[in-house]
């Protein structure tokens, strides 16, 4: 997309390209020491672009020309952190402005343009210390850059596996990456699957994406994470069912990034460092379930091949003598109902309503993970210790259960909840000390 976009350093009889100023100061300040013209901006990591040496900041200037009026789409793509600030101006008003931080490795946004030349300037500073000289642009209209020739393939196959995500130069641990997928990726989704109903998407990321756009339009999603050199051979196992899918998500997917309880309190107050974390306890499910926001995923969801049934709960309180350390035992019967061989990951979760401070609905506190043939019965225990039941009390300094009752909840995730119960603590303990007089 960055070599594909052309520019003009005039709104009229130009030379093509963007005429560069190279700085050997970190603010644009000074005389350029190297002037230049580039036909693209397309600094890759790894490639020979580089940039001059010693020079610390740049400024790109030139005209971008439109020929239909319509939405596009601009991307940047830097090396966050690692060097690679900047801010982006078009047609004078700022479309990015990542000058003082990198909230991004890639930055997207979807503007309206008349017909005619738009004005287009872009500075950066800084150095890439590890990720290596990485500054792209790139502008296309929007719905143009799905391939015809992958939509014509996909019409004419059976079954579509397409492989969407990010690469270690779109999600790093230099910046943030951004929710949305990566440039084009979204639309392309969306056309291969109105070119072929068997369409799954198999997600390369380390979190949750936005997908609220396509995910109806697909029979299958499967997140991969980043799996190493032997993800292929596994997501082969998967799909032609050599091996039973028995993951479970070890966070929530949002359905929006607005959804996500730390969405307010992420990035540090304007003008400071500062990152206060509002959210408190109530992070990941538990935000969620105080919010009452559904989230597209939750916490421990993840699908099988075959279908398990839980029954027969039972809570049993071990004697041990000791009132200020009870501990029990939660056991119950898990069958797997369906044809084949699976496993399933049975999570035990505490809901303390009773608190002398805010709670949330239900804590994870214990799972198992339990392999069964087809047909078979099981009976599994998960032992609680005194921790299960507590709570810090920031006031004095240690940790708090109050006597009453407490839910226990047996789940297949946070929200698909199979068997409930609870139990009694007669006598409120602490842990720990608490305050200490000096």
């Amino acid at each position: 997309m960055a070599d594909a976009t052309s520019f003009s350093t005039e709104p009229v009889n130009g030379q093509p390209g963007l005429s560069a100023e190279y700085f050997d100061s970190n603010d644009l300040q000074g005389k350029p020491s190297i002037t230049r013209l580039e036909q693209h901006l397309n600094f890759r990591a790894g490639s020979r672009a580089e940039f001059p040496a010693a020079s610390l900041s740049t400024r790109w200037t030139g005209y971008y020309d439109v020929k239909q009026p319509g939405n596009y789409d601009l991307f940047v793509a830097s090396s966050g952190e690692d060097g690679g600030y900047y801010r982006l101006y078009v047609d004078d008003k700022v479309v990015f402005d990542s000058w003082a931080t990198a909230p991004t490795a890639v930055g997207q946004a979807r503007l309206a343009l008349d017909t005619g030349a738009h004005k287009v300037l872009i500075e950066r500073h800084g150095r890439s210390r590890w990720i290596g000289s990485r500054f792209q642009f790139g502008i296309s209209r929007t719905g143009t850059l799905a391939d015809a020739e992958a939509k014509k393939l996909a019409a004419g196959a059976d079954v579509v596996v397409l492989a969407v995500g990010f690469d270690p130069g779109s999600e790093s641990e230099g910046a943030d990456r951004t929710f949305s997928l990566p440039p084009g990726q979204d639309q392309l989704i969306q056309e291969i699957a109105t070119a072929n109903k068997n369409t799954i998407v198999v997600l390369t990321s380390g979190g949750n994406v936005a997908m609220n756009t396509w995910l109806d339009r697909v029979p299958a999603l499967i997140e991969m994470w980043y799996p190493g050199q032997e993800g292929g051979r596994a997501l082969a196992e998967v799909l032609f069912g050599e091996v039973n899918p028995s993951g479970r998500l070890p966070v929530t997917f949002e359905r929006r990034w607005e959804d996500n309880p730390v969405h307010d309190s992420y990035y540090p107050t304007a003008g400071t460092n500062r990152v206060v974390y509002k959210e408190g306890v109530f992070v990941g499910y538990r935000g969620y379930e105080k919010s009452g926001r559904k989230p597209l995923f939750p916490f421990g969801y993840g699908l099988s091949y075959t279908i398990f049934k839980y029954s027969n709960l039972e809570i049993r309180t071990i004697a041990n003598g000791d009132s200020t350390n009870p501990r029990y035992e939660v056991s119950f019967d898990i069958k797997n109902t369906g044809r084949v061989a699976g496993a399933d990951v049975a999570q035990v979760y505490v809901g303390d309503n009773h608190a002398n401070v805010p709670r949330p609905r239900k804590e994870l506190k214990g799972f198992t993970k339990v392999s069964l043939r087809a047909g078979e019965t099981r009976r599994v225990t998960v032992a609680l210790n005194s921790r299960a039941l507590t709570y810090y009390d920031a006031n004095r300094k240690q940790w708090r259960a109050d006597a009453g009752d407490f839910e226990v909840l047996i789940g297949r995730s946070s929200e698909q909840i199979e068997l409930r119960g609870k139990l009694t603590l007669a006598n409120a303990f602490t842990i720990g000390n608490g305050l200490q007089k000096k």
